[in-house]
């Protein structure tokens, strides 16, 4: 029995004891929370739902909590309700409702954790969104981990996700990028404004390379040319730098697309159909103050260029024309501005601001013997992922930048990642898995197989903490997706790791010397096939691989 079945049950035999006693049934939660005591002294489980509606219902807690463990107990799934304290009830489940998660886990293999709760959700997710001006950094990196862990928990939960990169290749950005390849072409010093670092020489001399004869070519088409093939390199990089990180796109969007194709046009012309674009001062503006924004943002400047934000009106339109219902934008600290602003922008283009969402992720930072890294080799003044990959590997990498919450800085230790320890967090549940994976092809030598058959013999304290923890995986998941925190599926790893370690230290899996195998060692290799399959589970989710040897 999983805590979200358990959760079920205890609300319908509340309202059976509302129903008998005459109280208010619209009191009653949607969810009856329920949550792993401290001690396992304390029961498997516990339930605060008699403090949460006595007063309410006007009955004494305690007394409520009388009638509702009496009520518990009552259902073949649950051993005993005993209530502690004001009012708490804590439960102890029956074995055969306890073990039946260890079936349910061999019975559905990969799919277990995976749920359609968000079925109705037709998801744009754009993150990394790098602009083509040099390697992919360590803030990027970060997204590129945990947008793409996002995407793979949206999906377990029923979600459509289209993992969407914009590809800003429209501005003074690119316009610096070009004079900088041509500077390092003539080698000359960068620019002021310029971009240096190794990566600038190099794709400038691929550059010249593939275009002889580019430096006698007058002025605006040498630009030109370093432009568009510099560009094209750069987010040629970039790619195949994302993908072999593990992170893929469904589509590219080009920035300069929003202008070729005419969608900045016809968003702007919308905009002023509907009053909610105005003439001022010679510029257009959008009426974002009537959308929760703090001022009206200028969307055509008065010299007749587009505002940048024009950009993002006419892309946040196009998604929505593409068939999404939901937007999830993934940006860095310095974004904080974005949030209201795309909100705004999508209620004057007529759509809910409430499914248009901004994450803001925080800074990483890499350190070394406890001291920071800040120098790369390829890019002269900042961290790329290309150094974190080459420092530590991409299991590390990705593990570690999705491990915390994006709302706070991390710490990058690389020193960490290199351990074969259970101080290193990865190699932990890593480990685990492999030794899993050694574990049942020992069983195959001695001809055992796991079954289902006696699992009421697994009824060690430590086979009962491992086989809830692994009941707990689909409500992780579906927490991970519904708050978008990828990182609670890395945590939660942890813990099953750490959970069945504890159980292997006191309870032998396989039998040993004369021992004639028995029972309780096919329950047990159930049990840590289930244990094995969760650990896949969560590692395919957070897209880091779950070795069988290591």
């Amino acid at each position: 029995m999983t805590p979200t079945e358990l959760a079920a049950l205890l609300r319908a035999a509340t309202q059976k004891v509302f129903q008998a006693h005459d109280l208010d049934a619209d009191l009653l939660p949607e969810t009856v929370v329920v949550e792993r005591p401290r001690s396992p002294e304390h029961g498997d489980y516990a339930t605060n739902i008699a403090l949460q509606l006595g007063k309410k219902a006007g009955v004494n807690p305690r007394e409520l909590a009388t009638w509702l463990a009496d009520e518990f107990a009552a259902d073949p799934g649950i051993d005993s309700a005993e209530i502690a304290g004001p009012g708490f009830v804590n439960l102890r489940l029956a074995a055969a409702a306890q073990n039946q998660t260890v079936a349910t886990v061999l019975e559905l293999g990969a799919d277990y954790g995976r749920g359609s709760e968000l079925a109705a959700l037709n998801v744009n997710l754009e993150f990394v969104s790098a602009n083509p001006t040099g390697p992919i950094h360590l803030g990027g990196t970060r997204w590129a981990a945990v947008g793409d862990a996002l995407g793979r928990v949206l999906s377990a939960r029923g979600a459509s996700v289209t993992r969407e990169y914009y590809f800003n290749d429209h501005g003074e950005q690119i316009n610096r990028f070009a004079r900088s390849l041509l500077a390092a072409a003539r080698d000359q010093p960068a620019p002021q404004d310029g971009y240096s670092g190794e990566y600038i020489r190099e794709i400038a001399e691929t550059v010249v390379g593939n275009n002889p004869g580019v430096l006698d070519l007058a002025e605006d088409d040498c630009l030109e040319t370093f432009r568009a093939d510099g560009v094209e390199l750069m987010f040629g990089h970039i790619k195949s730098t994302l993908h072999e990180f593990g992170t893929d796109f469904d589509v590219y969007t080009h920035e300069n697309s929003m202008f070729e194709r005419g969608l900045v046009e016809q968003s702007i012309e919308e905009l002023k159909a509907s009053d909610n674009l105005y003439e001022a001062d010679g510029a257009w503006w959008l009426r974002s103050t009537n959308f929760g924004d703090d001022k009206d943002r200028v969307v055509l400047k008065s010299d007749g260029n587009a505002a940048y934000i024009a950009g993002d009106i006419a892309y946040l339109k196009d998604k929505h024309d593409r068939g999404a219902n939901h937007l999830i934008y993934m940006l860095g600290a310095d974004h904080h501005g974005y949030v209201v602003r795309l909100k705004a922008a999508a209620a004057a283009l007529g759509y809910d601001p409430e499914h248009v969402e901004v994450l803001i992720g925080q800074m990483v930072n890499l350190v070394r013997e406890g001291k920071p890294v800040r120098m790369s080799k390829r890019a002269g003044t900042v961290i790329t992922l290309d150094d974190l990959v080459e420092a530590v590997g991409v299991d590390a990498a990705r593990y570690a930048l999705i491990r915390s919450s994006i709302d706070v800085n991390i710490d990058i230790d690389i020193d960490l990642l290199r351990k074969q320890s259970s101080d290193n967090p990865v190699y932990y549940v890593q480990y685990a898995h492999a030794r899993l994976s050694a574990l049942a092809r020992s069983a195959a030598d001695l001809g055992l197989t796991a079954g289902v058959e006696h699992l009421d013999v697994l009824d060690d304290s430590s086979e009962g903490d491992l086989i809830r923890t692994i009941g707990d995986f689909a409500d992780v998941v579906s927490t991970a997706a519904t708050l978008r925190e990828p990182h609670r599926v890395t945590r939660y790893l942890e813990s099953l790791a750490g959970a069945y370690h504890r159980f292997y230290s006191r309870c032998r899996v396989l039998p040993q010397g004369d021992e004639e195998p028995g029972d309780v060692h096919t329950a047990r290799l159930a049990l840590c096939e289930a244990t094995r399959q969760v650990l896949a589970n969560g590692l395919a989710l957070v897209g880091v691989t779950a070795p069988e040897r290591m």
